[in-house]
């Protein structure tokens, strides 16, 4: 048999599919699309959401990345010859749902067919995320996704050292960090962004240093200030999401009242001695900070951790599923934690989610039609006061 005869005996046995029923299976997400091409040749483009895995290396990791034997899978290439040759290879693995795209992409591009015209990753990111872009919920559209989003974290401190960490080396593409706050040796227990040798130096700048030392794909943009009324729409503006890692009243509410104003979500945390909570705040759909706590704590009931001390692994934790839900979010994919409250207890080891609902009477979100007055809290946090209205 010559290859033209391979290709034929492959064709008369599988299901080659036209390139607008791809297309249809595509809009409905019914299939698991893998260009079996090499890389040299998809780096000129492919299609969306498209797997790569190249017809050489097809059997020996169709299995991890696609477990599911009874999964609808439809192969192309340039011209629809290895890919018949290819899908006829999976049904003798196993594969009970494969097709093959008649034409290849080139049929694809020839009938006016919406692809990526550009290589996404250069080689060097393609073996940096390669774990990423192996899961199906990512692949390299994911990974550019990520690469292209920008995300603001507030404080650069325990819960924003894991966070800011985990977000680097995935290559969210630009990190923005607010602190106005120095380094100090009281730090280090807890706030791995900082080293012994950058006592003394700004948070922000010290934060900077490592998560450019950690992945040269991020920018990080440093704003040694303190989040304040006349500042956080500016800052806060420029970025995806937010995730508020900071450690005091005052703070939450203003970046609550003005994600509301932007219409930005926020991906809050909190922590105190043992214990953490996390939940995604969503203008629009779902309840506010300040529908959970309306108003602040009296100052004794609430102590910093400077007063009431924190284990030092519990932001680990807590700073790590941040880092989760802001990356959900931006891929799209899982259940953020919207409309639900983590709580994490770390003596007793244990995860428990509370629902959370909207309060139609919110100072800050109970009504559409008009968004709470940014102000600086801290007085108002001080004396557990009233929040301004509007």
């Amino acid at each position: 048999m010559d290859y033209a005869e391979l290709v034929a005996a492959a064709r008369s046995r599988i299901t080659e599919l036209t390139p607008a029923e791809v297309e249809q299976r595509i809009a409905a997400g019914s299939a698991i699309l893998i260009d079996v091409r090499e890389t040299n040749e998809s780096d000129g483009g492919s299609l969306d959401t498209a797997l790569r895995m190249p017809r050489g290396v097809l059997e020996s990791t169709i299995a991890q990345r696609v477990p599911d034997r009874d999964r609808e899978i439809v192969l192309f290439c340039s011209v629809g010859e290895r890919s018949a040759l290819a899908a006829a290879t999976l049904e003798d693995l196993g594969y009970a749902n494969v097709a093959s795209m008649a034409g290849g992409l080139a049929r694809w591009r020839a009938e006016g067919r919406t692809w990526s015209s550009s290589a996404d990753l250069s080689d060097e990111q393609r073996a940096r995320y390669s774990r990423h872009t192996s899961l199906l919920e990512v692949g390299e559209q994911g990974q550019s996704r990520l690469l292209e989003s920008s995300v603001l974290i507030v404080g650069a401190g325990g819960l924003s050292s894991p966070a800011a960490l985990y977000l680097a080396a995935a290559g969210v593409g630009t990190i923005g960090i607010v602190d106005f706050d120095l380094v100090d040796s009281s730090n280090l227990q807890r706030q791995i962004l900082h080293k012994l040798d950058r006592i003394g130096q700004a948070k922000v700048a010290s934060a900077r240093e490592t998560l450019m030392a950690l992945n040269p794909d991020v920018k990080v943009e440093a704003y040694q200030d303190r989040l304040d009324a006349a500042n956080a729409l500016d800052i806060m503006s420029r970025y995806d999401l937010v995730i508020d890692g900071s450690d005091n009243f005052p703070t939450r509410y203003l970046v609550n009242d003005a994600s509301i104003h932007l219409g930005l979500p926020v991906v809050h945390g909190s922590i105190f001695k043992f214990e953490g909570q996390v939940a995604v705040f969503r203008p629009g759909d779902g309840p506010c900070y300040r529908c959970l706590f309306p108003l602040p704590p009296p100052p004794e009931l609430a102590p910093s951790c400077v007063e009431a001390g924190v284990l030092g692994v519990l932001p680990g934790v807590v700073g790590s599923i941040l880092a989760m839900e802001a990356i959900k979010m931006i891929l799209g994919i899982g259940r953020p934690l919207v409309n639900r409250l983590l709580v994490y207890d770390a003596l007793d080891e244990r995860f428990e989610s509370l629902a959370m609902h909207r309060d139609p009477e919110c100072a800050a979100c109970g009504h559409d039609d008009r968004t709470p007055v940014l102000v600086d809290y801290d007085d108002a946090c001080a004396s557990a006061g009233t929040i301004p209205r509007t």
